[in-house]
């Protein structure tokens, strides 16, 4: 088996460090790990593999004999060292939204639609967490129906907002117990304790940012620019996992039952949804697995052809690191990383 030479950019971080985490759990063919960060983090050190790995530098270092770069250290970061990296002759898996809407660069969900890594040009883009969880829930559905159109409502964990959020929530959270305020700083309102109706910035419409990524990016993955989307993304007081209430609209009826046994065979999809017992998905019980779970499953009472279903997945894993981990395996079997 061919082992190959990867760079983790952004390897401190909370994505990062899930990513060098998956990395070992999959057992995926390495020969030599580059953790990457900024110059203040040089010199730390991570485990892999039960060895400590010390972090480079990114803005000194030489992607040549790299095969692999997985980049998840911000928009920013990755508009000026991703090219430099596939220049180079490394092939990057972006986690960020810079390359995204790029019309030459595949947008990817491997259970989805794998056949778009074909033909890339060295750099390949990791959808938004909220959007990747959806479209595996959305493809076998519009495969089997095709999709009009989808509602969505997200109730987003801080983990989404990187490591700097974490530690928001939980100096709140403990602050507030005790009776003291702590003014907000990574977001735009106290977290603890509350939900915040604005995940990135506003745009024109009305609409966020993150609203946007979902409708757009959607669209792109299932290749059909047909589907209506609206979004409201929210973030809660959540550390890690989303939950995603997902309303459907399709061109012929289908049953919760179908809906059932269609995302039942769905890779990467799990059923749960017994209602009767309180039986569904929750962030908390689905922290730390690679799948997304659906639950609620039910006929839409105000609408012909509609479906209501709740959603909940880990956004460090199926989210951002597990996904990126997928397509280097999916690419590994591509005769372009030969």
């Amino acid at each position: 088996m061919k082992k190959y030479n990867v760079a983790v950019v952004g390897a401190t971080g909370v994505v990062g460090t899930e990513i060098i985490k998956i990395l070992e759990e999959r057992k995926f063919p390495i020969k030599t790990l580059y953790p990457l960060a900024s110059e203040r983090s040089e010199g730390a050190v991570v485990a892999f593999n039960e060895q400590a790995v010390r972090v480079k530098n990114l803005a000194t270092f030489d992607f040549n004999g790299i095969d692999f770069a997985l980049f998840s250290a911000g928009g920013s970061i990755s508009a000026e060292f991703a090219p430099k990296a596939a220049n180079q002759g490394a092939i990057v898996i972006d986690n960020t939204s810079h390359f995204r809407m790029e019309p030459d660069v595949p947008l990817v969900v491997p259970e989805v639609n794998p056949d778009a890594l074909k033909g890339h040009k060295n750099i390949i883009a990791n959808p938004n967490c909220s959007t990747a969880q959806m479209v595996l829930v959305l493809k076998p559905i519009h495969d089997a129906v095709k999709i009009k159109r989808v509602v969505v409502s997200t109730y987003q964990s801080v983990s989404g907002a990187g490591k700097d959020a974490v530690d928001e929530l939980e100096d709140q959270t403990r602050k507030n117990l005790n009776g003291k305020t702590v003014p907000a700083s990574k977001f735009p309102t106290t977290i603890a304790f509350n939900v915040i109706p604005q995940i990135d910035v506003f745009l024109e419409d009305g609409y966020t940012k993150e609203e946007e990524k979902m409708i757009e990016e959607t669209k792109k993955i299932l290749g059909d620019e047909s589907i209506r989307l609206t979004a409201t993304a929210v973030r809660v007081p959540v550390f890690v996992g989303h939950s995603e209430s997902i309303n459907i609209e399709t061109e012929r009826k289908i049953s919760p039952d179908e809906v059932r046994a269609l995302l039942s065979k769905m890779p990467g999809v799990k059923v749960l949804d017994d209602p009767k017992n309180q039986k569904y998905p929750t962030p908390r019980d689905t922290s730390g697995d690679n799948d997304v779970y659906v639950g609620r499953i039910r006929e839409d009472r105000s609408c012909e052809n509609g479906i209501e279903l709740w959603c909940v997945g880990d956004n460090l894993r199926k989210g951002a690191a597990l996904n990126a981990v997928q397509i280097a395996e999916e690419l590994a079997k591509l005769p372009v990383a030969e």
